[in-house]
């Protein structure tokens, strides 16, 4: 196989796993807040999540450095996806939530 295409079709695996466990987490937290379990939902999730990754990265590794790097290259890629699409929305202006957090000057 063409090196170039490995360590490409390596980081796309990443990508798609760090996509599957970033939004698992993601997902998982909004549920666990709600949930009267919160700590199954956060134990069972991290299990799945960890499993499948692990299973991934080895699968598509296969004990070569380079896959690896590019691998981690996409699950980074993909926390940076999840991390700026899960973001709550800024607040209309800086200043006005700076005034309103501290007391009065006399």
């Amino acid at each position: 196989m063409n090196t170039t295409f490995a360590l490409t079709l390596a980081g796309l695996a990443g990508g798609l796993t760090g996509l599957f466990f970033f939004g698992g987490l993601w997902w998982t937290v909004r549920r666990a807040l709600v949930s009267p379990r919160p700590a199954l939902w956060v134990i069972s999730s991290l299990l799945l999540r960890s499993g499948v990754t692990v299973g991934v990265f080895l699968m598509v590794v296969a004990g070569d450095w380079q896959r690896l790097l590019s691998c981690l290259l996409g699950f980074w890629a993909a926390r940076q996806a999840v991390v700026r699409f899960t973001a709550p929305a800024p607040a209309a202006s800086p200043a006005t939530h700076l005034k309103s957090c501290h007391a009065p000057k006399p």
